[in-house]
């Protein structure tokens, strides 16, 4: 290699800097000729046992480091904050910008030439690809992978998606508790994160299309040996990187967020993919906006037959070929010339793909809907936007007029949604508030709210739902989401009043609260924004610096690279 490489900053020479960097290094057992100049790679391992998604990294990535080492590299790794989905309160959500602050900083402050990154659950993947965009050093990613399927008496569950069928069959008195509390031990049985399109498989899968990271990555099982190869595989890649100089600005295009937008809407990825690829975008300085989500995956057929939209989960999906084939069978809409970590183009990436299970992978004629992607809805109601997933949603409520039913925190609604007196029925749209970025804070995955006991006893299993939240990738329905602005800022949204009553026409992508203008402004004088949950500390930072979904939910001041320049030494 003719250049010389950013680690040899640190490691370079023979000055006192350079003797303290060697020298406290060396108290791991590593020898003289590891700082001769060879690439330094860090891992960025997101594991904790408090995230189980990522829980079994500790063996993925020793694969990585012999990966690093058979290349010709020094792999270090490093740890980061680990934003944990299933038990992070209030919401994981809230840390991913704390977590991608974490990313940027451990990788400019350190001696490393190009990092990988371990993601998984699914805050980790935005954070850290959201950390090194900010840096623009040589990155890959790798995912841990889903769990195997999910096995209850007999047939196939799925992580998240069948969670909330249960409970709602539970509630509705149509399962019983014992069969209940026996789903959680089949459901999750194997290392890896949600086995259905959730937001795990779906970044998974957008790290792939977008060119971060080598083919296959997004299917492969956890417990299967091909992670670990691909594992060991992604080492050397990185390594092959850092002569090449390959870093992010190069592979995150504008034609590759839109290549992985097609792609999301192909998947029926998740709705969270929508603010995590704003964010990116927003980090390595390439214009996406909203309307594109609709522009680029308005005609994507929904093709990947698979858990929340279909029937199958991610381990058929892996054996059926994965993403690679879904690329190919779109390869009309895609720009193939579009570069990946390869160091080949997306076309060359997904050549030789083959489709194995047709009843997984469709054909185009017989997808799931001819038009999959992201709706985004605008009217007085989301001025700014809002967004809803047509391969989830029940077809016959894609154009509809209810009454409101309004929750005005999540806690007014779990007070009131059993109540037998509650007016309402299937024809009204229930309207929850307060929870987006700033007023959860932090835009919880409650916006799928559950459905009035009373009406599920009566067989009703899907109503219009309309928030400024989020929704698990996992889940379903017709369900309105990330409204812009939210209300919490006095958007429009804060004004809804029980009674009033809401059209929605997603074929016109309109979302129209029918209020006059100057009853809303009647509305407005009255009304007063909460009070922050915490104030202070991160969460008041948090509060004070986020932005809408509309733009990706970052913190104002980390929009845009700050490179991994570092012209200070440390002693």
């Amino acid at each position: 290699m003719s250049r010389k490489l950013r680690s040899q900053n640190w490691f370079g020479g023979l000055d006192k800097d350079a003797f303290i960097h060697r020298s406290w290094m060396k108290n791991n057992g590593l020898p003289d000729d590891v700082f001769d100049g060879r690439p330094v790679i860090g891992i960025c391992n997101t594991f904790s046992e408090l995230t189980p998604c990522n829980a079994h990294f500790r063996g993925l990535v020793e694969q990585i480091k012999v990966g690093v080492l058979e290349a010709g590299g020094l792999p270090l790794e490093f740890p980061v904050f680990s934003c944990g989905e299933s038990n992070l309160r209030p919401t994981a959500m809230l840390f991913r910008n704390l977590a991608s602050m974490d990313v940027e900083e451990a990788i400019r402050g350190n001696p490393m030439d190009g990092v990988v990154l371990m993601a998984g659950c699914d805050k980790t993947t935005p954070s850290l690809v959201m950390g090194a965009a900010s840096c623009d050093l040589p990155a890959i990613v790798i995912s841990g992978g889903p769990m195997l399927n999910g096995r209850l008496k007999g047939r196939t569950i799925g992580s998240g998606t069948d969670v909330w069928k249960f409970s709602e069959d539970v509630r509705a008195g149509v399962m019983s508790p014992a069969d209940f509390m026996a789903a959680e031990s089949a459901m999750s049985r194997s290392p890896g994160h949600c086995m259905t399109m959730g937001t795990a498989s779906t970044m998974a899968s957008m790290a792939e299309a977008l060119g971060l990271a080598l083919p296959g990555n997004a299917a492969y099982p956890a417990v299967d040996a091909h992670r670990a190869r691909l594992a060991r595989l992604t080492g050397r890649r990185i390594v092959e990187m850092v002569a090449e100089n390959l870093r992010p600005s190069q592979i995150l295009t504008r034609q590759a967020f839109a290549n992985a937008i097609k792609v999301n809407g192909a998947i029926g990825g998740s709705t969270n993919a929508v603010v995590h690829l704003l964010a990116i975008a927003g980090r390595i300085g390439t214009e996406l906006t909203l309307d594109d989500w609709d522009r680029f995956g308005r005609d994507v057929p929904t093709i990947l037959n698979l858990m929340p939209s279909g029937k199958h989960l991610m381990e058929d999906f892996c054996y059926a070929g994965g993403l690679p084939v879904v690329m190919k069978q779109i390869a009309d809409m895609l720009d193939l010339t579009c570069l990946t970590v390869t160091g080949n183009s997306v076309g060359a990436n997904i050549e030789t793909a083959e489709n194995y299970n047709t009843d997984v992978i469709l054909p185009r004629e017989k997808a799931l809907t001819q038009q999959g992607g992201i709706a985004v809805l605008k009217g007085n109601l989301a001025p700014q936007g809002a967004i809803l997933k047509p391969s989830a949603a029940t077809a016959s409520l894609m154009q509809h007029r209810g009454r409101a039913v309004v929750f005005e925190t999540i806690d007014h609604y779990k007070s009131l949604v059993d109540d037998p007196d509650l007016d309402i029925d299937e024809t009204c749209i229930m309207v929850l508030k307060n929870c987006g970025p700033k007023g959860y804070p932090g835009m919880a995955e409650v916006g799928n709210m559950a459905l009035p006991q009373k009406l599920l006893k009566k067989g009703v299993r899907d109503m219009v739902r309309i928030s400024d939240a989020r929704m698990s990738g996992t889940a379903f329905g017709t369900v309105i989401l990330h409204v812009a602005p939210e209300a919490a800022v006095g958007g429009v949204l804060a004004l809804v009043e029980n009674g009033d009553f809401i059209e929605l026409d997603v074929k016109n992508r309109r979302l129209h609260l029918e209020v006059d203008d100057a009853e809303l402004e009647r509305r407005r004088a009255k009304w007063r924004p909460p009070q922050p949950a915490m104030a202070g500390g991160y969460q008041g930072l948090y509060v004070e610096r986020v932005m809408q979904a509309d733009t990706g939910a970052d913190l104002d001041f980390l929009v845009g690279g700050r490179g991994h320049a570092v012209p200070r030494d440390s002693h």
